[in-house]
């Protein structure tokens, strides 16, 4: 059987993933912001005796090789064995894949060329001329849409008998004349020259160095000439030369888009549209969630009687016994209670939001808040990504191509109060500041929780300003926010994707991190030293402290061994309360108002302890992401030591100035 290796290329939002999934049945998300793919999946497919291998490379606006993704796919296109290049295309914008394609062709001898989202051109009134196109680029041109499916099977064949070509040769002007020069001295068959010659021009170090790896001998040359200027107007002139009287427009495409991006995106209502849909998305958490968390805890309180009989039954000692069941076992299904129900209703509708084409606009919004902060727009991807899981937030801060601005979003993401945090937050705010209401107690609840967030979006800046004139000096780089099309999502695609690949992956770190977590609490609470438990001394010694801060031992306590799974921080707290040896299950929220009031909790408590809960330090999976991706200790201590001074000071603000 033939194989054919396969390189799909192509700018954010053309649908190149959604070709990728629909080929090889790989199921990678496909994202409507830029940014979504940094890696290269690899994913395989037979047609017609043939054996298709094809790899998705991360979306990208050129091969220049300035940004993560542009030097990812750059790397595979010229170091890479594969056969075909097919440059995936937006039908409905059509000059950036174009511009994409004379880039590729001049690196890679053989393209196909593959114009996707026709369905949506054609309802936007745009026809294109693929023949001609395909005679003036000189390579095959084939449309798709590849949602339902269309011209995949015509693609399929296009690459079967695509056949190599020269190097595309495009006029340079003014540095026509040192190209050829070095082209004479570049001794090469599997690389194009005149590409080498350019990346001297641009005197790109990176791929001088790689290819002096390589063996070959490079030589050195300078010009007084902005050689990346010059290349991209030369570009943009070809495409357009390409296109001219190739695309027809029978009316106003973007009629509709421009509409509801004049209110999305305006300085007036951006902002508070933007809150209005983090507040709908909290209010339907909060209704949504009580019930299937009750029912978790129903059905694993169950499970503790023939467990602990089980486990008796096999003849394990009692210590161990009570410490699997009320210390692991309990641990463990307090988190997966309190946490997967939120999970499970948040992220399908933060996903919803990010295909739809949304959260760009959100971040576009703040775009000119970060520039004022000496920060990246790109930040306000990953505070989006951060409400969800602060370490997805960390993971996300990789589509920000300047170190320095990488970090300012990886040490300020904290600030957004990630999912684990809201159902401890909202019985919170429901008990001291909303009231047991039924009528109105949810709908104040979800509006005070937005509050936070906008105090957390608030600290963001703020910080993000300090460090960017302090430890992190520099200027803003510039970047491309592409504000992509609305898009329909796939209803069942993107409930399958926010579970499996958010839902699921945040919930089995929490409970890897629950176990040991279980273990050490029941020791503190089980082990006395002189007749009295570790956790009471723990407590006492920690009160002083507490009452500083308008709060108390316990809950401080309950704040450090919460480090683990910010789910289990007012279990712990009513543990020590009650003074019990175990977690205790508490869905009651009248209960919990007794409990906490018998304990000297006012108005000022709640507060302090929300604010201190809120910016203490990054749970331990997300100080694993923030250690794992700066690979610095410095800058993980920088990130615990942050939040945590800024919630110290607003505890005294609180406690001592504003109440």
């Amino acid at each position: 059987m033939r194989e054919i290796k396969v390189a799909l290329v192509g700018t954010p939002n053309v649908g190149k993933s959604t070709i990728y999934n629909a080929l090889t049945h790989n199921h990678e998300h496909t994202g409507n912001w830029a940014g979504k793919t940094v890696g290269v999946a690899r994913g395989e497919c037979n047609y017609l005796g043939c054996k298709y291998i094809f790899y998705d490379l991360p979306g990208t606006y050129s091969l220049i090789s300035k940004s993560k993704e542009e030097v990812v796919a750059t790397d595979f296109i010229v170091f890479e064995d594969f056969d075909v290049a097919v440059v995936v295309s937006d039908a409905t914008s059509l000059d950036k894949g174009i511009n994409l394609a004379l880039q590729t062709k001049e690196i890679c001898k053989n393209v196909v060329v593959c114009i996707n989202l026709v369905d949506e051109a054609k309802k936007k009134g745009i026809t294109i001329d693929y023949d001609l196109l395909e005679k003036r680029l000189g390579s095959r041109v084939i449309p798709t849409s590849a949602r339902d499916k269309m011209g995949l099977e015509e693609l399929l064949n296009a690459i079967k008998l695509s056949k190599p070509q020269e190097y595309l040769d495009i006029s340079y002007g003014i540095l026509d004349s040192p190209i050829k020069s070095l082209v004479s001295t570049i001794k090469t068959d599997q690389y194009n020259p005149k590409w080498i010659a350019l990346k001297i021009l641009e005197d790109n170090t990176y791929y001088i160095h790689k290819l002096e790896k390589l063996g070959l001998e490079i030589p050195s040359y300078t010009v007084d000439v902005d050689v990346h200027l010059e290349v991209a107007i030369k570009l943009s002139f070809e495409a357009k030369q390409i296109l001219k009287d190739v695309i027809t427009y029978k009316k106003d495409t973007h009629d509709r888009t421009r509409k509801i991006d004049k209110i999305l995106t305006s300085k007036i209502w951006g902002i508070p549209i933007m809150l209005g849909i983090l507040f709908i998305c909290f209010y339907i958490t909060v209704i949504g969630a009580n019930y299937p968390s009750s029912l978790l805890f129903s059905f694993f309180s169950i499970l503790e009687e023939p467990l602990t009989n089980l486990l008796e039954f096999i003849s394990l000692p009692s210590g161990f016994i009570d410490l699997f069941v009320n210390g692991v076992y309990k641990t463990l299904y307090w988190v997966i209670s309190v946490m997967m129900p939120p999970m499970l209703i948040f992220f399908p509708m933060f996903t919803f939001l990010e295909d739809l084409g949304v959260l760009p606009r959100i971040a576009f919004n703040m775009d000119r808040a970060f520039s004022k902060c000496k920060a990246c727009g790109k930040q306000a991807l990953t505070m989006c990504m951060g409400i969800g899981c602060n370490a997805v937030g960390v993971t996300g801060a990789r589509i920000i191509d300047s170190k320095r601005e990488r970090l300012i979003a990886i040490l300020t993401n904290i600030f957004m109060p990630c999912n684990g945090k809201f159902p401890s937050l909202i019985a919170i705010i429901t008990v001291f500041f909303v009231g047991l209401n039924k009528t109105y107690g949810t709908l104040l609840c979800a509006l005070i929780l937005t509050g936070f967030i906008a105090l957390g979006i608030t600290l963001t800046f703020l910080v993000s300003y300090i460090l960017s004139k302090t430890i992190l000096k520099g200027e803003p780089s510039s970047f491309t926010l592409e504000l992509p099309p609305y898009r329909r999502p796939k209803l069942w695609d993107t409930i399958k994707y926010s579970v499996r690949e958010r839902a699921i992956f945040v919930l089995g770190r929490a409970v890897s991190v629950a176990i040991p977590a279980g273990v050490l609490i029941w020791i503190v609470a089980n082990i006395e030293i002189q007749g009295i438990p570790i956790l009471t001394y723990l407590v006492n010694f920690l009160d002083p402290v507490g009452l500083l801060l308008g709060l108390d031992g316990v809950i401080l306590l309950a704040l450090i061994l919460g480090f683990p799974a910010n789910e289990i921080v007012i279990p712990i707290m009513l543990m020590c309360y009650l003074n019990t040896s175990t977690l205790i299950d508490m869905d009651n929220l009248n209960v919990l108002k007794d409990i906490l009031v018998s304990n000297g909790w006012t108005i000022k408590t709640a507060l302090s302890f929300i604010i201190l809960f809120m910016y203490r330090f990054p749970c331990s999976t997300t100080l694993l992401t923030i250690c794992r991706e700066t690979n610095s200790k410095f800058y993980t201590f920088l990130s615990v030591v942050i939040p945590m001074s800024i919630g110290v000071l607003l505890c005294f603000f609180i406690n001592y100035i504003f109440l």
